[in-house]
């Protein structure tokens, strides 16, 4: 699980007042913030409300209040990592080129992703007419909430609104999610949306003997995840298909016609964008980039003893990513366990899905649990599943899962007394003493419900997930982002961008530019910043690596810092005797 209480990123404390200068975004937020509140009231009464006691009425309008202010406040603060700095990046230049189909990086192609993304985060700039830290993430929170529906409203078709409503919530408050993925503008949790309603699809037309909706529908999908990330859509696509259709020794069924409908569906919507693409440029590297970026992380680039370790690491590793509800885990350990699954057609499915797709990332070293957040919610709910037969049984995982949670829960309550006496707080976090208050009395509350209501214990710790989350983003970040490197990269480009805005302002020759420092000097200086190789010019300012340059003669004019290495790069003259 990523982050906690006190933690800190980068080395070397910033200036505590910058932390204040980021948050020119509160107006945009709070509406932001009442939007979202009616979006998930209207979600709410769709899932006929009156179904549920009085009690959980309240509990879920509890998570309906907690949701927005546990997924938005101070999401802009961090500075971008690598990878949103790249999503940014390439929807920032197709808006300052105009060119909306190729996708550049500081001018040169860039052939690693498809810009379906790309192209959601240049609508939320052009929306909010704005290109900054919050904007790029809260297309990630829409997702995150169009995610949970989905799941709500599939497994709604299956089990009681309870259940379908904590297999959502229990979703968006894995570790992985809560504390990490949900606070990043990066592509994962909107293509494991795709995914995962891929994946129903599957399911559900294949119940029904629909077998051209299902390849239509599905391979539809799969396009869209294809023009987001590439050949992952395809591996999950026919993975699936392939796995779930031997299970039921209907392989008659996936070599038909229907099959090729939807073949061709995939291939008219991927071939369309390309068509328009190869209007601009070759296809030559386009392809081949994408195999080498799908296949990277697998054992062809790795090579063997990584993998073999890999092979041993990778479930405990994912069980501390996915926690709390990783731990559910133990319910798998019980005689019989094949049989009480496949009792549930849906479960199976979803176990049969997770098991079919995890084999590619179980054996591939360089895997991020960010890549899997399309599966842990199918493995979550056999958890869950699980969860209520062993609570029938009385099983001892449950004995002793319910009270463990419990007691962790009253111990991190009385913790939040502490933020008022730690010192490297002073100064970053305002009202400090009610907010304080807040948690202590809020996740107080929620652990007393905890012992007392004991058919909601799940759910509860779910909506004290989310409380915890509000303390995170109070103490946990603005205290990350004072210490944090990459606060001051960011602030130094962007004084680089604005005091050379319109000024010519290139890249000299294999000058290796980070990416998060090219968007926010380009953002900042209002034009793409390109690459360059001799011959210099007099008249132009060019970003230097002194490093990589030592003997290069110039007159610096300007730096910034650059995060990886803590390296300081030029901006110069070059003389022209060079």
């Amino acid at each position: 699980m990523a982050g906690g209480l006190g933690v800190s990123g980068g080395v070397g404390a910033i200036d505590k007042s910058k932390v204040h200068s980021h948050l020119s975004i509160k107006k945009l937020s709070i509406r932001q913030d009442r939007a979202l509140f009616l979006n998930l009231l209207t979600f709410a009464q769709a899932y006929n409300f009156h179904e549920v006691s009085r009690f959980d009425r309240w509990l879920l309008l509890a998570f309906i209040a907690v949701l927005p202010p546990a997924l938005l406040i101070n999401l802009g603060l961090p500075a971008f990592i690598d990878d949103e700095g790249i999503r940014s990046l390439v929807a920032l230049e197709m808006k300052l080129s105009g060119n909306y189909i190729v996708p550049t990086l500081n001018g040169v192609y860039y052939y690693n992703k498809p810009p379906l993304y790309n192209w959601i985060l240049l609508a939320a700039f052009e929306l909010s007419g704005r290109v900054n830290e919050l904007v790029a993430r809260i297309p990630t929170v829409l997702c995150l909430l169009g995610y949970a529906a989905t799941m709500a409203y599939y497994f709604r078709k299956h089990y009681g609104l309870r259940t379908a409503l904590l297999n959502a919530v229990v979703m968006i408050t894995c570790g992985r999610i809560l504390f990490w993925d949900s606070l990043l503008g990066l592509i994962d949790i909107c293509f494991s949306w795709v995914m995962f309603t891929m994946f129903m699809v599957i399911f559900h037309q294949f119940r029904k003997g629909r077998f051209y909706q299902l390849f239509f529908l599905s391979y539809l999908l799969c396009a869209i995840g294809f023009l987001m990330k590439g050949l992952p859509a395809m591996v999950f696509q026919v993975t699936t298909l392939f796995v779930y259709f031997a299970y039921w020794r209907r392989l008659r069924r996936f070599f038909s016609t229907a099959h090729v409908v939807g073949g061709l569906t995939f291939l008219f919507v991927v071939g369309a964008y390309y068509l328009a693409y190869h209007q601009y440029n070759s296809l030559e590297n386009v392809f081949g980039t994408l195999f080498v970026e799908s296949s990277k992380r697998t054992v062809t680039h790795n090579g063997w003893t990584e993998t073999v370790i890999h092979l041993f690491t990778f479930p405990f590793e994912m069980v501390y990513h996915f926690l709390p509800w990783s731990l559910l885990v133990i319910y798998l350990f019980k005689k019989g366990i094949y049989s009480e699954i496949t009792k549930d057609p849906f479960i199976a499915f979803n176990l049969i899905a997770f098991l079919s797709n995890i084999i590619v990332y179980w054996t591939s070293p360089a895997v991020y649990p960010r890549y899997l957040l399309m599966l842990a919610p199918l493995l979550f709910s056999v958890f869950i599943y699980l969860h209520d037969l062993r609570k029938q049984q009385n099983a001892w995982q449950y004995r002793f899962l319910e009270p463990f949670f419990g007691v962790v829960c009253g111990l991190i309550a009385l913790a939040w007394l502490a933020p008022p006496f730690m010192e490297r707080l002073d100064g970053l976090v305002n009202y400090i003493v009610p907010k304080t208050a807040f948690m202590v009395a809020s996740l107080g509350a929620i652990t007393y419900f905890y012992w007392t209501q004991k058919e909601r214990r799940l759910l509860l710790l779910a909506l004290f997930l989310l409380v915890f989350r509000i303390g995170f983003n109070w103490f946990v970040l603005p205290d990350r982002n004072a210490n944090d490197f990459g606060d001051l990269c960011r602030d130094t480009s962007i004084e680089v961008g604005r005091e050379f805005a319109g000024k010519p302002l290139l890249i000299y020759g294999k000058t290796e530019m980070q990416i998060t420092n090219s968007f926010y000097i380009t953002n900042a200086y209002g034009a793409i910043v390109r690459y360059h190789q001799d011959p210099v010019s007099p008249d132009v300012f060019y970003i230097i690596d002194p490093k990589l340059y030592p003997d290069l003669k110039y007159r610096k004019v300007a730096e910034f810092k650059v995060r990886h290495g803590q390296l300081t790069y030029d901006i110069g003259v070059i003389n022209s005797a060079n």
